[in-house]
């Protein structure tokens, strides 16, 4: 008797479990979908009274703590992501365990707490150094629009090269991160978002010199109607793109992140439309910035344009094709264009324009070109890993899956992109079949 009472208890107990997992799930499909970037179907009033978005870190990322001194620094390996944060003029130190056989390279992403204040010249330096002091590599970022924060990237490198004096040795690495900020910025702490990746050697090394000629024309930007596709709110939620004309909503004071597969021999070119508003015609300076970051997260370019209630444009600056041979050269922006993979689009609007026209979003047309053919590979001695681009990828980029959910295989978020669902529709489905699963759980 008591053995089938408990065999009976157990059964409804599972099926409550079941029952209610169901309801779990299909409520986690609804968070799944209001990822993606089809929200158009979201009322005007509920985007106008949300807070901002906060910047996405990637969920893998592990806390670690900066050292004051390179003998207590803690090692980053390749291949992971870290999270730390960076005090006002703040100097930390990490390690690196290097050999021979890989380039490596190393970006810290700051990202400031919104609403800051900042000078023209704040922002950080990221270096890699041997034992003995010398810099392999660096990069010098800074906010440039002046006035206010918005999250910066950065990275260095170390390549292994025969014809470089420095650096080429097995051993011990440092990775020094110093932050720069007037005395007037906002004080407050920033976080770190870290990243160590590895790119194999060239089997064989042969001349890296840059071609004289190279195609700096700009092509006519998309035209038609363009396609929505909400960006993400960091590096790891980047929404895909592939060439085309995307529309987004953007607030004050959001920084919103698309990734676009380049490909050796391509190149990319970016333009971003601000819409006209009526609320207005006061002139803001710098009021939308364009940014391009490479795929070791290396900053390339960034461009802004002044609003004034009219419709106004930004262009990235024209760039040479992905190639090998660019990181032999000494300005930032071309050695930039050496890796082939997912080159990053961000865009900013400045707060400012909050108190001119009023916290509601405004209307975004990023228009995207991949121009040139592409060309093969360089001769890798194994696989590039990220620094490629694959079907997987041009699927992504077609689909407008995140990258977190390309990352996770997510095919709901990428089937709900590539389908153009709406959240509405979504909302209306899944609302639906959320209370019928809540009823015959509380009828079980």
């Amino acid at each position: 008797m008591s053995t089938q009472a408990g065999a009976t208890a157990g059964d409804g107990t599972g099926r409550r479990g079941r029952s209610a997992a169901r309801t779990r799930k299909a409520a986690a499909l609804l968070t799944a979908a209001a990822a993606v970037g089809t929200l158009t179907a979201l009322p005007a009033w509920a985007a106008e009274e949300a807070p901002l978005p906060a910047y996405a870190f990637d969920p893998s990322g592990q806390r670690i703590q900066g050292a004051a001194s390179s003998a207590d620094a803690v090692a980053l390996e390749p291949g992971k992501t870290y999270r730390d944060t960076l005090r006002k003029d703040g100097k930390v130190y990490y390690r690196l365990n290097l050999d021979t056989t890989k380039n490596s390279y190393v970006s810290a992403v700051a990202v400031p707490k919104p609403g800051g204040k900042a000078e023209y010249g704040d922002g950080f330096r990221i270096t890699i150094q041997d034992g003995s002091g010398s810099d392999c590599g660096y990069q010098e970022v800074n906010f440039a629009t002046g006035d206010h924060v918005r999250p910066l990237t950065g990275y260095a490198r170390r390549i292994v090269h025969p014809d470089e004096n420095y650096c080429q040795d097995a051993g011990t690495y440092y990775v020094l991160v110093e932050r720069e900020s007037d005395a007037t910025s906002t004080p407050d702490d920033w976080e770190l978002e870290l990243q160590h990746v590895t790119e194999p050697l060239l089997r064989k090394i042969g001349p890296d010199k840059l071609p004289e000629s190279w195609p700096s024309g700009t092509p006519a930007p998309p035209v038609g109607k363009p396609e929505v596709r909400e960006g993400g709110a960091g590096f790891h939620t980047a929404v895909s793109l592939k060439e085309g004309e995307w529309r987004a909503n953007i607030r004050p004071g959001q920084t919103l992140f698309w990734r676009v597969p380049v490909d050796w021999g391509q190149q990319i070119f970016a333009t971003a439309e601000l819409g006209s508003s009526n609320a207005g015609d006061e002139l803001v300076s710098n009021a939308l910035a364009l940014g391009l970051d490479n795929p070791a997260r290396g900053f390339v370019d960034l461009q802004t344009a002044s609003y004034n209630g009219k419709q106004t444009t930004v262009a990235l600056v024209p760039r040479r094709p992905v190639a090998h041979d660019n990181r032999s050269s000494f300005e930032t922006a071309t050695s930039a264009m050496g890796l082939a993979g997912w080159y990053y689009l961000t865009a900013t609007l400045s707060p400012e324009i909050a108190e001119e026209y009023g916290d509601t979003p405004l209307p975004l047309i990023l228009r995207v070109n991949v121009g040139g053919e592409k060309k093969p590979a360089p001769d890798y001695d194994a696989d590039p890993g990220i620094f490629q681009v694959t079907d997987g990828d041009r699927a992504a980029a077609a689909s407008g899956a995140s990258g977190a959910a390309a990352a996770d295989g997510n095919t709901l978020m990428v089937a709900l992109a590539a389908g153009g669902i709406g959240l509405g529709t979504v909302l209306l489905v899944g609302l639906g079949a959320w209370t019928l699963l809540a009823r015959r759980t509380a009828r079980s």
